[in-house]
């Protein structure tokens, strides 16, 4: 079918979401409310992309990381978390707050190791204990808790 539609508007950037498998007509509703989620997520797969390299389909069953699941959520809503979580670091007018927000996404990608964090940093490891303390101030979260690391994860991939 995708041939077909890509015929009708070759130049445009075309979205699909595909529910999971219904067993009956009950689960209906539910199908198509999983459909509308997993189309926001297509939409949200290439963006800055235009026609038909924008193009994607998305099944809810792909929606199983925090990235996918976020790109369903609005836009506006994503930048509201984003600017409450990460408010104080994303100001332009401090070029440290950029080395800060690097130095936090590459110490959560490192999983929260100071010494990987900083061998992929090319700093010393009390560098990367200053930064992260610094971010820690900036936005009254504490990197040591879980779920602090998880909301500012996601606030990062709001970005």
């Amino acid at each position: 079918m995708w041939p077909l539609l890509r015929a009708c508007r070759p130049d445009a950037a075309l979205h699909a979401g595909i529910s999971t498998l219904i067993p009956d007509p009950a689960g209906l509703g539910r199908a198509v409310v999983q459909a509308r989620y997993a189309l926001a997520g297509a939409r949200t797969t290439a963006p800055g992309a235009a026609g038909p390299e924008a193009s994607a389909v998305t099944a809810v069953d792909d929606l199983s990381t925090l990235e996918s699941l976020l790109a369903g959520v609005p836009h506006d809503v994503r930048a509201a978390y984003l600017s409450s979580t990460l408010g104080p670091l994303l100001g332009e007018s401090r070029a440290s707050h950029g080395v800060l927000l690097e130095t936090l996404e590459v110490f959560l990608g490192h999983n929260g190791s100071w010494a990987r964090t900083a061998k992929a940093l090319q700093l010393h490891v009390n560098t990367v204990h200053y930064r992260i303390r610094r971010v820690e101030a900036l936005t009254g979260r504490d990197l040591s808790r879980l779920d602090h690391k998880l909301d500012l994860r996601a606030a990062l991939l709001c970005r």
